[in-house]
Parts: C-alpha cells; structure tokens; sequence
C-alpha cells in the first residue's frame, strides 16, 4: 500500500497502550519542525481550495450519486496510523476516518468503510468501487486527471530517518549510493524519483520499511512525518534528521471527478465540522501538531481551528521523554528477536487469526478450487480435442492466464467486471475475487489434467473402442478416469498455491469481516509496529498447508505402490487357488 501524505505528525508517538491505531492525545503534541530542508522543496501554490461552501441545508442527499443511498461508501487503508488503521476492535479508524465519520453525521449520511491497498484505491474511487477515497491523499495534479478532491483537511510533511551514527544528516546527503525507503506509490516515492533523481527501494507498506532500516538493510527512509513520528519508539536506535514539505498541495478526500455534486456537500461538512470545533477535538486526539504557518483546513472562509498551545505542551513534555539519540542499532539476533518473535503479540493474533482469517481463507481457497477444477477439465478436453475451434481458445486462454501476475488478474476481475455486476454482487468483490481466483488456477489446472490425460498409454483407448465403445464413450469413462488419478497429487499441490493466493483479495477492498489470514495479520502489525503478527499469521497457514503437503506425497506414494495388502505375497493356499488349471 501506500498513502500520500499526512500533515506534520512532529512529535506523534505510539499510545501508552502500544495500539498505534489509538488516539496518542495531547501528552504526544509537537511543535512545527525546525529542521527543514532548504532550496527548491517547498508548499506548492493553492490553485483549488474553494473560496466558500454551500449552506448544509441546502444540500440534496438524493443527487449525490451515491453507490447506495443514504450511506457514504469509503475505500481506506488498515496500515498507516494514527491517520488511517484499523483498531484491535476490527473498526476503521484513525484522523481521517473519523473526520469523515464527522462530516458524515452533518450530512446525515451513514459511513462505511472498506480496506483496500493504495494501488487500487485512486482507481476504485474512480470507476465507481468507492464513492470516496480516504488514505491521506495528496491532491497532486497527476492524480487530479483521475479523480476530483475535496478542499484540504490536512498538509503534508515528510521525513527523513536515519539509525543513529549515520552519515546521513539531511536530504542534501542522499546519493546513488545509498538505499532509500519508501512506501511504493507515495509522494515520497515520486520526491525520491522526480525531486533527487535517485532510485528508490520500495515496500508495500510503512511498517516493513522501518523494519529495514532498523536491521541495516536500508540507508534511509522517507516517510509521511505522522507514520515517521509513530513508528518510532523509545528505544529505537533511529532519529528523524530532517522533514520537508511536500511539494503538490495539501491532502484531501478523492471523490469520482464527474460527482461535483457529492465534493460540494463534503466541503460544506467540512467546513461544518470545522466551525463547531469537532475537527479540532479531532485533531488534538490523533495528531496534535502545529499546523504550517499560513495553512488552515477547509474552505477559505472556513474558521481557523482554535488549538491548544502544541508547542508549549511539546516543550514541557521534552524534558518527559528518553534520550535515545545515544543509542547504538541493535545486534542482528536482538533486532530479530524483537521484530520477528514477541509472544504477547502472537496470544494477541491468534484469536482474530482463527475467528476472522481461516474462515475466509478456506472459504476463497475451496470455492476457487471447485470453480476451477472444473473450468480447468473443459480446458484440458478442448486442449486434446481433434477441433482447432476447441483447442486454439482453450489454448490461448492457457497462456494468457497462465502469463499474467495473479495480483493484474485480481484487479481486471475486480475493477473491470466489478462496475458491470455490481448489482448482482451488491458492490462486493469477495466472490469476484474468488473467480479471479479459479480463472487463474483453471489454467494450471487444465493443463495438469491434460498432461494426466495424453499420458494414458494410446492402448487404453484403443482397447475401449474395440470392445464397442465411441471415442467420447472411451475418453469418458476409460481414459479421463486414469489421466485424473494420475495427476492427483499436482492438484493437490494446486490448492495448496490457492490457499496462499487468497491474501491477494485484499486489492479489490474488503470489509473487516472479510479479511483473510494474511490481511488480519497485517492490520495487527501496523496496530502494533511489529511484524510478529504476520509471522503468527504464516504459522496459521503451515497449519493448513503442512498436512495437505503429506496428504500430497501420501497420495503420490499410494499411486505408484499400490495398496499394501495387494503388494503383499499371497498365502500358500492362495497361490494354488490363483494357479491351478493355469498348468506348470
């Protein structure tokens, strides 16, 4: 995944609970950086904020052109707090939803929110999947040709982390040698490319990039400051050297580009949520910072948010919290052990693991598999048929599916039928992506059972169609049956892949109930900034696939041996019984 961009985040911290996906409070607060990079990377010119909002009761619900009426349909992320997670309790949190949860209420508009991944998200939102994207998105000008965005409820900072001892002071000592982190897709991403004219490491997600850097296996990493700030925890040995402003505009609410109607009426909220203090509350709960000199949230002639005094909070703190510039990085075992194996957060995962995860996990994997054993038998039959109009589609279609990366089939599936059946799947893709699924396993499986098929020795069918049986008759009941039993444990081994396949679904967006194994480890380790949970989440999976892999290899060994009792020697009394009257 990856997000835009948060505002400054300077100062956030994890919560005393160790849920990065809680409220950190005013005990977090911080004042505006001091160290930011000098030259070219500066705030962009203000080209969009509106200069006023429509009056709320002016706004008609019924030409918003929502997906379902009455209810605000939000794709959002689960792995970037305190500004986009999903909480222990399985609810989609964090400033921005809960902002937009705000400005829901004003419009009489009930919210609901779907995980998804960032590299989707922009397209979701703009072929319909979502009414609304919300992932800390910066409004850059590229993204403006895709989707239209509400005004600005927040500006974006980025920083600059380093392990303690590093060359590295500040963005003016990045160079070609070095390894730079960063979520792929972010405007970090396109400052590294575009801005320094290096060549980035990316990661799917923040949590993963910072455990990189702490073990060594980057140089720097530029995040979000709200990520940074969070990520880093008393002990670490890393520090934050320098923050930059981003340089494409503010960070706003995508919204599909030809729906005005429904940017109209969240700007109006916005500007509503604003002048009644909520967005202030809000924003004293989950990232309180000083905002940039000169920017505020919402429509030109929205109110100033009224804010404590961040800075005199963050000053009085200062002295509160541990000095860990001194700190030297871990060892290697150290680092592993902490990152990899924290038993208090496998109790922690198993429940959700077991109650959430493996349900879903089986479900996709066994739906798939049937649905695509099937479409795989028609495929092998076409493939062998004596018909070119047969066998040239089946084998195309092979090669096709078979060349693809699942995850491009997940997503042509999803977002390109997704719109066109949206009626009949309710603007659900969990049973799209189990087609997607079985359309790329049907073309594995067609051609492990045409291989079984063609390996039937040519005897077996000539035999069959001497004792008066048609060739359909022969292929049906002699030759197909024994190309099966054949080809048993690849199957197996093919259902296997599909158990594993089904962490993909999460692309199309899914609801909190129906994450699969990997999805809810996940959404645990950016709760907790720990990869242990997604390790607990690959035990789960052993737990499915170990016994598969010997129920495999007994199946295999089964075949080629036959039963035991008939490679068994028969009785003396047998052997007469089974050799009289043959002569000796």
């Amino acid at each position: 995944m990856g997000t835009a961009t948060i505002g400054a985040g300077f100062g956030s911290a994890a919560p005393d609970n160790g849920d990065l996906c809680s409220p950190p409070g005013l005990s977090a607060s911080a004042a505006a950086p001091t160290n930011l990079a000098s030259g070219d990377a500066g705030p962009s010119a203000d080209r969009f904020t509106t200069a006023t909002t429509e009056p709320l009761d002016s706004i008609d619900k019924s030409k918003l052109g929502l997906l379902t009426p009455g209810k605000l349909s939000v794709g959002t992320l689960s792995d970037a707090p305190p500004s986009i997670c999903l909480n222990s309790k399985g609810v989609f949190t964090g400033m921005d939803n809960e902002l937009l949860r705000a400005i829901g209420a004003k419009l009489g508009l009930q919210v609901e929110f779907t995980g998804t991944e960032f590299s989707g998200l922009l397209a979701q939102v703009a072929n319909g999947r979502f009414d609304i994207g919300s992932s800390s998105i910066t409004t850059t000008d590229e993204r403006r040709k895709l989707v239209g965005f509400t005004n600005g409820y927040d500006f974006g900072y980025f920083s600059l982390v380093v392990q303690n001892g590093s060359p590295i002071k500040g963005f003016a000592d990045l160079h070609k040698g070095n390894r730079i982190g960063v979520v792929q897709g972010t405007v970090q991403d396109e400052y590294v490319v575009n801005e320094l004219h290096l060549d980035p490491v990316k990661f799917p997600d923040y949590n993963t990039a910072y455990a990189n850097l702490k073990t060594g296996q980057i140089d720097a990493w530029i995040a979000p400051s709200a990520q940074a700030e969070g990520a880093l925890k008393p002990g670490d040995a890393t520090s934050i050297v320098q923050n930059t402003y981003s340089v494409n505009n503010f960070v706003a609410y995508a919204v599909r580009k030809d729906n005005q109607a429904l940017t109209d009426a969240l700007n109006a909220g916005l500007d509503a949520v604003i002048a009644d203090g909520t967005y202030a509350k809000l924003y004293e709960q989950w990232e309180p910072r000083q905002l940039p000199p000169g920017w505020k949230p919402g429509s030109k002639a929205a109110p100033a948010p009224q804010f404590p005094d961040f800075a005199a909070i963050a000053a009085e703190n200062a002295g509160k919290k541990p000095d860990t510039s001194g700190l030297r990085p871990k060892s290697t075992l150290s680092q592993l052990k902490d990152t990899f194996f924290d038993w208090s957060l496998y109790r922690k995962a198993f429940p959700d693991l077991f109650k959430t995860g493996l349900p879903n996990t089986l479900i996709l994997a066994l739906v798939s598999g049937a649905l695509g054993t099937v479409l795989g038998m028609l495929l092998a039959v076409a493939g062998i048929s004596r018909t070119r109009w047969l066998r040239w589609p089946a084998r195309v279609y092979t090669d096709i599916f078979r060349g693809l990366p699942a995850v491009v089939i997940i997503l042509l599936i999803g977002l390109g039928v997704g719109p066109v059946v949206k009626n009949i799947t309710g603007n659900n893709p969990y049973w799209l992506g189990a087609v997607a699924l079985a359309l790329l396993a049907s073309a594995y499986i067609g051609e492990i059972f045409r291989s079984g098929i063609q390996s039937v020795e040519a005897g077996q069918l000539e035999a069959a169609r001497a004792i008066g049986f048609g060739y359909r008759q022969a292929m049906t009941l002699v030759v197909i049956p024994q190309g099966v039993r054949r080809v048993l444990p690849a199957l197996m081994n093919q259902f296997i892949a599909l158990i594993k396949d089904s962490s993909l679904i999460y692309f199309l967006g899914l609801l909190a109930t129906q994450r699969e194994l990997f999805a809810v480890g996940r959404d645990l380790n950016a709760q907790t900034g720990n990869l242990s949970p997604l390790v607990a989440a690959g035990l789960v999976y052993l737990l499915l696939t170990v016994p598969l892999t010997h129920l495999v290899n007994y199946i295999d060994n089964r075949m080629r041996t036959g039963r035991p009792e008939a490679a068994a020697p028969a009785e003396p009394v047998e052997q007469a019984v089974i050799t009289e009257g043959r002569g000796a």
